[in-house]
């Protein structure tokens, strides 16, 4: 981890999973996890939490760039296949709704 990386990276979890799972214990228990405090980046190296940003237009680092669009694109293969299955939780119009949302997103990383 270098103190002089001036980009701001994503996480290597795109889309972020940090939210949902700390608001479980949140509204059940009234008990929020601390953030971490270095995590692993889009891109490879370990940077300060606080280095990272989920939005298109404040990540500065290309390969993470890169890496945030392609793991948003595997998200809409992903719920487009889980929201056509018989039972699932979510329903097609659901999955169409986030397929755009992760589509959008893609398509926003991918602009320079």
């Amino acid at each position: 981890m270098s103190g002089d990386d001036p980009h701001v990276h994503v996480t290597a979890t795109v889309p972020s999973e940090d939210a949902p799972v700390r608001n479980v214990p949140a509204s059940t228990f009234g008990l929020a996890g601390d953030l971490p405090g270095v995590v692993t980046t889009g891109c490879g190296p370990r940077v300060p939490y606080a280095a990272t940003s989920a939005r298109p237009d404040r990540v500065a680092c290309l390969p993470c760039r890169e890496h945030a669009r392609r793991e948003h694109l595997r998200s809409v293969d992903e719920v487009e296949r889980l929201s056509g299955l018989p039972g699932s939780a979510i329903s097609p119009a659901q999955g169409r709704l986030a397929s755009a949302h992760h589509r959008d997103l893609a398509g926003r990383f991918s602009e320079a």
